[in-house]
């Protein structure tokens, strides 16, 4: 099959993925294999990528917003995929009979595969929904394959049914952009008719303040790019302009989408008090210091670690029920290096996704 391969991480302007024919993954027991329509680009693909987080298998085939058809399924009393004897996760990851996470995956079904791809089962953080904690966690296209390929193989208990007023294409972004900026506004505590900061505006973001717009809330955007502001204005925001230009106590909660530290005692000062910042970023450059103050009277400051099963369920109904509008830009399988790259250089309005169809 076709897939973007990374074999050692390094700036995306030395194109480090590489255009090759690699074999198609065979599914093992409790796994499904998806024939990948689209793959949506992330800013978690390009640190992966670039290697601001340390590498933990090459070569890689990385991307986690992954849309497609199960075509095969694995037999539940064989040896395992080649990947899982390498890997060693046999046993460490049961087999699980379908639940309500997978609804009873079968060939033909139309699904995704987000960035949480496997977690043990049996911690105290999976034993309370919140597999995204669980030590031994695994993700798609970092710590096994992902959807830069023709083909990829999932645990099926973490593959999601997809909403059928959703194009293939417009299905991509909500495999992460859509669900992680949902688990956001959550972690943030934002309530209705809230007034909400959005800090960055890329991918994330556009879909996270249709949601909050959705609850009735009042939403700041904060950006450098005037094309960003101009889309947010268009999505319903009441405000968009640089973060050192926004206006102070503002806010009773706020998002920050961008990996910039520099954005955070920014943030802390459009709060009002009791507010709380979420930081969504996998990767964040170093926080520089900032005064007490701007912390003071109970703020609260949390990052956002990937995500649940759960929230991917509730975030696909209220996107069906929204209904959200998805902008994206699509670029071929081959030229994912470019698209990574105008995502780095903010040059994407919406979302970058490969077509692999």
């Amino acid at each position: 099959m076709k897939a973007m391969v990374l074999r050692k991480p390094a700036p995306v302007e030395n194109r480090p993925l590489l255009f090759e024919n690699v074999p198609e993954p065979v599914p093992g027991p409790g796994e499904a294999r998806i024939k990948v329509r689209f793959c949506g680009v992330c800013r978690t693909d390009l640190h992966i990528v670039e290697g601001d987080l340390p590498p933990v298998r090459l070569p890689l085939v990385p991307g986690h917003q992954i849309v497609g058809i199960v075509d095969a399924l694995g037999d539940e009393g064989g040896a395992g995929t080649e990947e899982q004897v390498r890997d060693g996760n046999r046993g460490e990851f049961p087999v699980r009979t379908p639940d309500e996470a997978s609804d009873g995956v079968k060939v033909g079904d139309r699904v995704g595969l987000p960035w949480v791809g496997g977690a043990c089962g049996h911690c105290s953080f999976c034993l309370n929904g919140q597999e995204n904690l669980c030590q031994k966690i695994r993700f798609t296209g970092y710590s096994c394959d992902g959807g830069y390929a023709e083909y990829v193989v999932a645990r099926k208990d973490f593959v999601v049914k997809l909403p059928p007023g959703f194009a293939d294409l417009d299905a991509a972004p909500l495999l992460c952009a859509g669900i992680i900026g949902y688990r956001s506004l959550k972690v943030a505590g934002v309530r209705p008719g809230d007034t909400v900061g959005l800090f960055g505006f890329g991918a994330s973001a556009h879909l996270a303040i249709q949601v909050a717009r959705y609850w009735g809330c009042d939403v700041l955007v904060f950006t450098r790019s005037e094309a960003h502001q101009n889309l947010a204005r268009a999505l319903g925001a009441s405000w968009a302009g640089k973060a050192e230009d926004g206006p102070a106590d503002s806010c009773d909660a706020a998002v920050s989408f961008a990996p910039a530290g520099s954005l955070i005692p920014l943030a802390l000062k459009t709060l009002k008090r009791g507010g709380c910042l979420a930081v969504n970023a996998v990767h964040l450059d170093e926080v520089p210091a900032f005064d007490y103050s701007l912390l003071y009277w109970e703020k609260s400051l949390k990052s956002v670690a990937n995500a649940t099963r759960e929230d991917a369920r509730e975030f696909m109904r209220l996107a069906a029920q929204i209904p959200l509008k998805v902008s994206t830009e699509v670029f071929p399988l081959e030229a994912a290096n470019e698209a990574l790259l105008r995502l780095k250089k903010g040059q994407v309005q919406g979302e970058a996704v490969l077509d692999i169809a």
